[in-house]
C-alpha cells in the first residue's frame, strides 16, 4: 500500500459525490477553479449523452485546504449531483424513499448488474448500477486534479490522446525528440479535438464513426494513449511485486469503468518481434547521462521508470447501455426480456482519456512521494531535484 490512498463514496443520482484524499503533502497550492477545469475536461467529448446536458460538475473542498494550501490532513472533495433533486424520493437514504419508482430488474449484459444483484443479493438492480456508474469517475478526476498539482511542482506533465475509436485509427505518430514547445502544441490540439484525437483526418472518421453507432442505437469503445514527461529514475522497485511500478499503473487504469486492457511500452506487439527489436540499447553521454534512442519498453523497466517517457495505453470497451438494448433475462421473472435502458453515452473514450490522466497522475504521484519522503511540498521539491535522471 502506497502513501498517497483516495477513497470516494456517492451513487450516479445521490445528492454528490465524495473523496477522501490521504498523505498529501502540506503546502500543496489548490484552487477549486482548477479542479473545476479537470471536471470539465471529462465532461467533455463527441458522443456523450443526455447527462453531460444536465451536470455542470464544481468542486466543493470541505477540509485538508486553508487559505489555499493544503495542511497535511485528509483532503475532502464534493461534487454536487444536479439531477439529485428529480431523484430525490426515489434515492432518498431514509425509509421515505419510494423503492417501487425506477426500479430495474432487466440486467444489462457487459454491466455490473447481474454479477452485482447476486452478489449482494438485490432485488432492485439500481442498487448496483448507481453505484457502478462511470458518473463516480468524477470523484477520481477531482482527486487527481490535486495529483496533477503536485506533479508540475516537480516539472512532471502528464498528457493523454486518443488513438482508436471504433475501429478508426490515428496513423500519426509522436517524435522521439519534440521540445516543451512541440507538447504544449501538441496537448493543445488535443483538447481542441472534439475525440482528443490530435489528427484531423482521423478526427473526422472516429466522429463519422460515433454518428453511425448512434444513429443504430450502438455505443462504440477505443484506445488512449497516456504519455508522462519528467519522471526520475528509479520510481518504483524489482523488488517486490507490488512495488512494481508497471503493475500498479496496470491495476489501476485497469479499474476504471469499462478499460478492458493496459499496456506499456510496445506492449503486445512485443510479442511478435526478436528481442533484438524489442529492447531498448543504452547509450551514455557526459551532457546527458546514460540515455536510449529507442523507447519501445514505454519508460519502465524492471518495475522501475528508466529516465524515459512512460507511455501507457488502455483499450476501453463500447459502453454497455445500448438504445437498441440486448436480450437478458428479467431477475425477478426469469423470463427473457430487454436489456434495462439508462441514459448513456454513445461513445465515452475521449472523457475516459482524462479520466485515466488522473488515475495516472494519482500512482505516479504517490511513487514520487514514496521515494522523496517529506510531509510538506518544499521539502519534496528539494530531495526529487537530487534524484538520478538521465
Amino acid at each position: 500500500m502506497g502513501r498517497l490512498r483516495y477513497l470516494t463514496a456517492g451513487e450516479s443520482h445521490g445528492p454528490a459525490l465524495t473523496v477522501i484524499v490521504e498523505g498529501m503533502v502540506a503546502g500543496l497550492p489548490v484552487s477549486a477553479r482548477e479542479i473545476d477545469r479537470q471536471l470539465a475536461r471529462r465532461q467533455q467529448g463527441y458522443g456523450r449523452g443526455g447527462r453531460m446536458r444536465i451536470e455542470n460538475d464544481r468542486v466543493t473542498v470541505l477540509a485538508g485546504v486553508r487559505g489555499g494550501e493544503t495542511t497535511g490532513g485528509p483532503v475532502c472533495l464534493q461534487v454536487a449531483n444536479r439531477d439529485w433533486p428529480n431523484w430525490a424520493p426515489v434515492m432518498a437514504p431514509g425509509e421515505e424513499a419510494v423503492l417501487t419508482e425506477k426500479q430495474v430488474t432487466a440486467p444489462r449484459p457487459g454491466h455490473a448488474d447481474l454479477p452485482g444483484a447476486l452478489k449482494y443479493g438485490h432485488q432492485d438492480i439500481r442498487n448496483v448500477l448507481e453505484r457502478a456508474s462511470a458518473r463516480e469517475t468524477a470523484a477520481r478526476v477531482a482527486a487527481g486534479a490535486l495529483a496533477h498539482r503536485l506533479l508540475a511542482e516537480l516539472q512532471v506533465a502528464v498528457y493523454s490522446h486518443v488513438v482508436a475509436i471504433g475501429g478508426v485509427r490515428n496513423r500519426e505518430g509522436l517524435p522521439a525528440d519534440w521540445s516543451a514547445a512541440d507538447w504544449a502544441a501538441f496537448a493543445a490540439r488535443v483538447e481542441g479535438s472534439p475525440v482528443r484525437c490530435a489528427g484531423k483526418a482521423a478526427e473526422a472518421q472516429m466522429m463519422q464513426a460515433i454518428d453511425r453507432a448512434k444513429a443504430g442505437g450502438d455505443s462504440l469503445g477505443g484506445i488512449i494513449e497516456l504519455i508522462t514527461l519528467g519522471l526520475p529514475v528509479g520510481l518504483g522497485s524489482h523488488v517486490h511485486g507490488d512495488r512494481r511500478l508497471d503493475g500498479r499503473i496496470a491495476g489501476s487504469l485497469m479499474a476504471i469503468p469499462g478499460i478492458k486492457g493496459v499496456e506499456i511500452g510496445l506492449g503486445f506487439a512485443a510479442t511478435e518481434l526478436p528481442g533484438s527489436q524489442v529492447h531498448d540499447e543504452i547509450y551514455y553521454a557526459a551532457s546527458r547521462g546514460f540515455y536510449r534512442e529507442t523507447n519501445r519498453a514505454g519508460g519502465i523497466e524492471g518495475g522501475m521508470t528508466n529516465g524515459e517517457p512512460v507511455v501507457v495505453r488502455v483499450a476501453m470497451k463500447p459502453i454497455p447501455t445500448l438504445l437498441k438494448p440486448l436480450h437478458t433475462v428479467d431477475l425477478t421473472s426469469r423470463q427473457p426480456v430487454k436489456a434495462a435502458v439508462e441514459r448513456s453515452d454513445t461513445c465515452a473514450v475521449p472523457a475516459a482519456a482524462v479520466v485515466a490522466e488522473a488515475v495516472l497522475a494519482l500512482v505516479l504521484a504517490d511513487a514520487v512521494l514514496a521515494v522523496t519522503g517529506g510531509d510538506h511540498l518544499a521539502q519534496v521539491v528539494q530531495r526529487a531535484g537530487r534524484l538520478n535522471r538521465c
